[in-house]
């Protein structure tokens, strides 16, 4: 694919992967919840803005915070990961979505207790140590990086390179 072409295709794919990573999530935080016996009264991801998940009822704080950016790395990541293994068509794009995910969830709760909003603001409200949560961001936005990096050297003997066994 030509350089323009690739330019193009990730511009445009920002903003549905911004919205799919959002869902995704979302779908983190609600599973966390029925998990731990919380009442969800809404979800909303919005074409413009930030996604989020309303609870009328929270036994488990902490353990729904972590719901959205663990799930929201660890799904897409095996989407992906199953996509790659059994050579789907369109293992890349799901590659470049997994490492996005990885890198805006990583980022979010690895910078985010700078700005005390969100999930790392709840996060260190009910007791998660800030080093935590830059360890999860330094972790999980560098296997995000990686994702793309390997997508940026594929080169015909790279699909061999790449095989998992």
């Amino acid at each position: 694919m030509p350089r323009r072409t690739t330019l193009l295709a990730i511009v445009f794919g920002l903003y549905p992967c911004w919205l799919a990573m959002m869902a995704v999530h979302e779908a983190g935080h609600v599973l966390h919840a029925w998990v731990s016996g919380a009442t969800v009264s809404a979800v909303r991801v919005p074409l413009v803005g930030f996604s989020i998940t309303e609870l009328s009822t929270n036994p488990r704080p902490q353990f729904v915070a972590w719901g959205g950016p663990v799930w929201g790395c660890l799904l897409p990541t095996a989407v992906w990961a199953i996509f790659r293994r059994l050579r789907w068509p369109g293992w890349g794009a799901m590659q470049f979505f997994a490492g996005f995910c990885l890198v805006a969830n990583g980022t979010y709760l690895g910078a985010g207790w700078l700005t005390r909003a969100g999930d790392a603001a709840d996060l260190t409200r009910h007791g998660t140590p800030i080093a935590v949560l830059v360890a999860f961001g330094l972790i999980v936005v560098g296997a995000g990086l990686y994702l793309w990096h390997l997508l940026g050297a594929r080169r015909p003997e790279a699909d061999e390179d790449m095989r998992v066994e």
